[in-house]
């Protein structure tokens, strides 16, 4: 697939799986109260590390290929997209309906793409 494809299918995977384990961004929310490092933290710290280096990967391709706006800021765009996900998380836990983020996140992701300058 092609950069943006991927980062498309990314952002769906992490959707659903949110939907399917709603339990997990209430424990974090929770874990994320405590402080100082605690072996979650420190988890979650490793993963999302992961993620960003693979989202920066990525953008990088996306922008070589002239998929993305060549100006396009990539640190920024990774955490607009991590931050976008959890916005919907947040949204959905607060309405206490988690498959409300089902309905949002298509219309979510056409904006984001739309934002970094996305040529789909």
């Amino acid at each position: 697939p092609t950069p943006i494809a991927a980062l498309e299918a990314m952002f769906i995977a992490h959707i659903e799986f949110i939907a399917e384990h709603s339990g997990v961004p209430r424990i974090m929310f929770g874990e994320l109260q405590r402080s100082g490092q605690t072996a979650p933290k420190r988890l979650v710290q490793t993963i999302m590390t992961r993620y960003r280096k693979r989202l920066y990967r990525l953008l990088e391709d996306a922008k070589n290929k002239g998929e993305v706006d060549q100006q396009l800021d990539i640190e920024t765009a990774i955490t607009m997209f991590i931050g976008t996900i959890q916005g919907l998380v947040v949204q959905s836990l607060i309405s206490d309906d988690i498959q409300r983020i089902h309905h949002e996140a298509p219309r979510v992701l056409a904006i984001y793409l739309r934002g970094i300058g996305s040529k789909k």
